[in-house]
């Protein structure tokens, strides 16, 4: 059987986010690192209806943000990508917009992060091996000039929790390959869900 190539692979990374309703319509843009030195980056152009979005469609841009090859547009949100990859090694982002991250980014804005601790899951993110610990993930406020939102990112970058929240937006998280990165994605997703059902649990909200 043939092995799937980066631009399958990262289809297929979208396209079962999608599937999981974390990335709607055009909502959510996603990357992966081709070449480090220069920069060569795999991404989904803008616009596009993440359940339909193919192989073919997908663009490559520099460090600069510019389209080196394909036809699409890059999402004004390839700064934020780059700014990621630049300041955590990473070779993946993947940028989602589930309710719950959306939802609880703008209730906790206030606070600047979002604590999630005690869950066995937090072992799925790098780094961690057990359960009794905590991450605290970082958020952000929106700002549609993406080079004064990709600067304060910078600020929260890297940390531990292997993600972060732009208020009102969505989740962005990232790893060293596309897999980490999808792994981040599904555990930092469960766990905010977890966070929202426990608060209407326990009546905070």
């Amino acid at each position: 059987m043939a092995l799937r190539t980066p631009p399958q692979q990262l289809v297929d990374t979208i396209h079962a986010l999608h599937q999981r309703g974390w990335c709607d319509g055009t909502g959510g843009n996603f990357s992966v690192v081709l070449e480090h030195s220069p920069l060569r980056l795999l991404m989904a152009p803008s616009g596009v209806d993440k359940g339909l979005v193919q192989a073919d469609q997908l663009i490559e841009v520099d460090a600069q943000g510019t389209v080196v090859k394909g036809e699409g547009k890059a999402s004004a949100e390839t700064l934020l990508h780059l700014q990621v990859i630049h300041d955590c090694n990473a070779g993946s982002v993947l940028h989602t917009h589930s309710p719950a991250a959306t939802l609880l980014s703008k209730h906790h804005a206030a606070s600047g992060s979002l604590r999630l601790e005690g869950w066995e899951m937090l072992k799925g993110l790098e780094g961690i091996d057990t359960h009794d610990t905590s991450v605290s993930v970082p958020i952000i406020a929106n700002d549609q000039n993406l080079k004064s939102l990709s600067a304060t990112a910078s600020k929260h970058l890297p940390g531990k929790a292997h993600g972060l929240l732009v208020a009102g937006h969505g989740l962005y998280a990232w790893g060293k390959t596309l897999n980490d990165a999808r792994r981040h994605v599904e555990i930092l997703e469960f766990l905010l869900d977890l966070h929202w059902r426990e608060s209407l649990l326990l009546g905070r909200w």
